[in-house]
């Protein structure tokens, strides 16, 4: 090591300088080809997907429109245990659409689960998904051997239901009412934990239904919920809270006047109901409502008329012992009755009775009630 030069450690660290400078410079255009590169693979790859999407959106297009399709007829029957997997599965099946999935989708956010009823449809490939599905509506589909239209009249309580369903063979009234007992329900106004059939009392929606013969109990009465289900909205659920009551309270109403009401008055019945829930006292009716019917739910045995002894009767449903509104609604009420707890006559009046002529005679004093009940127009 005695014999390097000072000198050749300088000259040898300028080469190493230059020749590392060199190796830079040297290596900036392949950096430059291999950006340029890069831009190239990503424009072709947008591109590419950019077809293979677009040629894709066109199939689905196609399907979801009815374009270009062969002329296929076919007949598809819609059964109580169907979903919309199911429905798709049955419409590819048959060649009237091709990709089930988008059919899943579509019918998703076109609510298609509310529309699509049970019954036998003739479909064909002229008809595009939005057709498809109202074809499979209820009033669309015919009839067969193992299905029983049944309508609902308003005013039924869940066992008049019950025993209408078991009288026209959509199953056993022993199964049906053990359904309504102890089957669970996915809406929050239904208590499951209740296992008392007064629990689905309001929510058995009146109006007709198709029903298999041997239907699965549970299956039947949900699907009487879910109407009922479809008739709520925000505004109604807006108005109920505007009035300081939630839905069940005002489906308890609805269901007072739907057994009181002559047909014609469900409003004024309802001022009756709220001007004597308001009463502290100053009206003489300090929040009773004194309806029969709601006694008569607790007699279900009951014939003739009420008489002292049957208002003596200790049940939360005597509205003549006790105040307010009883535990639950006491029969299925229709969309007038609702609307009337929602929206009730502004009246003065805290009494009625039922004339000879088939209406009920409104008063606002006790007198003038007691007035009418003692003339010759009083029904009796």
């Amino acid at each position: 090591m005695a014999d390097y030069k000072r000198g050749d450690t300088a000259s040898w660290d300028t080469e190493q300088v230059r020749r590392g400078q060199g190796e830079q410079r040297a290596s900036r255009p392949r950096k430059r080809r291999r950006r340029h590169f890069n831009v190239l693979t990503y424009l072709l790859f947008v591109v590419v997907t950019s077809a293979i999407l677009a040629g894709v959106g066109w199939l689905l297009i196609n399907d979801l429109c009815a374009f270009n399709k062969e002329d296929v007829t076919a007949t598809i029957e819609v059964t109580a245990d169907d979903s919309i997997a199911t429905i798709a599965d049955k419409l590819h099946d048959a060649g009237l659409i091709q990709y089930k999935w988008f059919f899943r989708l579509f019918a998703s956010v076109a609510d298609a689960k509310d529309k699509i009823g049970t019954g036998t449809y003739e479909l064909d490939t002229d008809m595009d998904y939005r057709a498809l599905i109202t074809g499979m509506h209820n009033s669309s589909g015919n009839l067969n051997s193992d299905t029983v239209r049944i309508t609902i009249p308003e005013g039924y309580t869940v066992s008049q239901i019950i025993k209408l369903l078991a009288e026209k063979g959509v199953n056993t009234q022993e199964e049906l009412l053990n359904a309504a007992k102890t089957a669970a329900f996915d809406y929050e106004y239904i208590d499951n934990h209740s296992e008392d059939i007064s629990r689905l009392e309001g929510y058995l929606f009146p109006d007709t239904y198709d029903f298999y013969l041997n239907e699965k109990p549970s299956s039947a009465l949900n699907r009487l919920i879910k109407n009922f289900d479809s008739k709520l909205d925000d505004d109604l659920l807006s108005q109920a809270k505007a009035r300081g009551y939630d839905l069940s309270d005002i489906i308890n109403i609805a269901s007072l006047i739907e057994k009181e009401t002559d047909g014609t008055d469900q409003d004024k019945i309802a001022s009756v109901i709220y001007n004597r829930l308001a009463d502290k006292g100053g009206h003489g009716t300090y929040g009773m409502l004194n309806i029969d019917a709601a006694l008569l739910y607790a007699l279900p045995e009951h014939e003739g008329a009420i008489t002292n002894a049957d208002k003596q009767v200790d049940s939360k449903y005597n509205l003549y012992k006790y105040a307010g509104l009883p535990p639950t609604p006491i029969a299925n009420p229709g969309l007038a009755s609702i609307d009337a707890a929602l929206e009730p006559a502004q009246t003065d009046y805290y009494y009625y009775a039922l004339g000879k002529d088939g209406r009920h005679h409104f008063s606002s004093t006790l007198e003038q009630h007691n007035a009418f009940l003692s003339s010759a127009d009083y029904a009796g």
